[in-house]
């Protein structure tokens, strides 16, 4: 049974503390300066943390976000590659799934050296708004200045900014693929010196992506640019029994290699949707490694001072 606790302030227990003090207790910065652009709707109801349990293990979901933030696990020192990640949760543009679409993937980025930082970006209804087009573009800003805050803290967080890439999980995933194809033209006005630092993303790992195909009409989502050279080398993974989202991994693969970008796609016989990090005990399941392998085929995991 779903436990539904709002939280004013959504402290998420994650207490905002340098991490050398506290560990596995992520820094906690506020996106922007003021009021996020592009917010001209009023929220259906206030910030929501959700609980609720799944084989006996608690997760997490996050509804109705209106004050979008960056959580930030550098990696640790003696491992550090220098390469950073901004993860997108999933959830429709409806929730943030963020314990296992969230904390689990930075816990993983860690073990293999990048730096994490998970995005809590704005999700929900707005009144009078649709979700399925207001939604989108705000979480496009958020991940924009995401970015650009990751590039322009790069060298305090032991960071090469050269390589700064993005994880997305379904609708993150869909998110994760407009980041990529945007090609670093930023979705709103700059509003400080922080986003001078660019906004593009140097590598793109995307899971069992959701809207790159539009459900109804069966085309390329008219909101993603069309992929075009300067889109970053990309990894996909889907599974072959997760219905529509094949279509989504598939057709965005296809016009990845056919523009020449670096891509590749792993689609597994079963997995469903969802599976990110759970131990499912099927080939799915070791999509973290192939992803790895990856990565260091690529060289983005070199070791941090060798730049």
């Amino acid at each position: 049974m779903m436990i539904v606790t709002t939280v004013i302030a959504l402290l998420l227990t994650f207490a905002s503390a340098e991490p050398e003090t506290a560990a596995n207790v992520p820094l906690e910065l506020k996106l922007w300066p003021g009021p996020p652009p592009g917010e001209d709707g009023k929220a259906v109801g206030p910030e929501m943390v959700v609980t609720g349990k799944r084989s006996d293990k608690t997760i997490v979901s996050l509804r109705n976000v209106t004050s979008p933030a960056l959580f930030v696990y550098p990696a640790p020192e003696v491992s550090a590659t220098g390469a950073a990640a901004v993860i997108f949760p999933g959830g429709g543009y409806d929730h943030l799934d963020w314990t296992e679409e969230g904390e689990e993937v930075a816990e993983w980025l860690n073990s293999i050296g990048i730096t994490a930082v998970i995005l809590k970006y704005r999700v929900g209804y707005r009144e009078g708004r649709s979700r399925s087009d207001y939604a989108p573009a705000m979480a496009l800003m958020d991940a924009q200045r995401a970015l650009s805050f990751v590039r322009a803290n790069a060298s305090g967080w032991n960071v090469d900014p050269s390589r700064v890439g993005v994880i997305g999980f379904s609708a993150g995933g869909h998110l994760g693929a407009w980041v990529s194809t945007s090609l670093g033209e930023r979705s709103y006005e700059p509003v400080d010196k922080l986003d001078e630092a660019g906004c593009s993303a140097d590598f793109a790992v995307i899971l069992y992506p959701y809207g790159i195909i539009n459900f109804d009409s069966k085309r390329y989502d008219a909101n993603l640019p069309l992929v075009k050279k300067g889109v970053p080398p990309t990894f996909l993974v889907v599974a072959s029994d997760d219905d529509f989202c094949v279509d989504n991994a598939t057709a965005y693969y296809r016009r990845l290699t056919r523009k020449g970008i670096p891509a590749e796609l792993h689609a597994y016989e079963t997995g469903g949707h969802s599976f990110a990090l759970r131990a499912t005990g099927k080939p799915s399941a070791a999509w973290p490694k192939r992803c790895e392998e990856w990565m260091r085929n690529r060289g983005l995991l070199k070791a941090a001072g060798s730049r």
